[in-house]
């Protein structure tokens, strides 16, 4: 069966975005500034950039997908025509919606009934490649505390956010074991297990 891993990018305070998040502050104020190792220092992320995008199928939240606010049954998401998942996505919320295919292979396929359905859904759609709970804080927490994590591979950026959202808070008895580090200038990466 095939394994369950998050990948999300945390400042030091434990925050995955800023205060105030928006449509057009998607990740909070100050939240850009956690991806600058995406952008800035690809070629030395190069294997962490690509653990991102080799699940076979991913779930996150409703407001990653789509921010704030009211739902906008014309949006097609942040990240243009070509998202880069490259495979069936999962997004729970509490709004029906008929799936929306994009360019490159991804599907987003909207789940109404619940975190362990959106699991199901999407064990069966990678086959036996990894399903990724892609983000954002408030989903990670609901897959951590329910014990369906197997993976937590945290990209933790040098910076305080202060506030926003912060990715443990309400996480009880969660135990992790480091089992990779590594970093640059930009973040350091570390690759915990889930002891269950």
């Amino acid at each position: 069966m095939s394994r369950v891993r998050c990948d999300l990018t945390i400042s030091l305070d434990g925050f995955a975005a800023g205060p105030n998040q928006s449509l057009t502050e998607p990740l909070g104020e100050g939240g850009e500034l956690l991806h600058r190792w995406q952008f800035e220092e690809p070629e030395a992320n190069a294997a962490e950039l690509e653990g991102i995008l080799a699940a076979g199928a991913y779930i996150m939240g409703r407001n990653m997908f789509a921010g704030p606010g009211t739902w906008d049954e014309d949006w097609r998401g942040w990240w243009g025509e070509e998202p880069p998942y490259h495979a069936p996505v999962f997004v729970l919320t509490h709004h029906p919606r008929g799936p929306l295919e994009m360019q490159g292979g991804t599907t987003f396929n909207f789940v109404t009934d619940g975190i362990e359905s959106a699991l199901a859904q999407a064990r069966g759609a990678a086959g036996s490649k990894d399903v990724a709970i892609a983000g954002g804080a408030q989903t990670v927490r609901q897959y951590l505390s329910a014990g369906l994590i197997d993976e937590l591979r945290l990209h933790i950026a040098p910076i305080v956010l202060g506030a926003g959202e912060r990715l443990l808070d309400g996480v009880a008895d969660l135990k992790l074991e480091p089992t990779e580090v590594s970093g640059t200038g930009l973040v350091t990466h570390v690759r915990y297990r889930v002891i269950r």
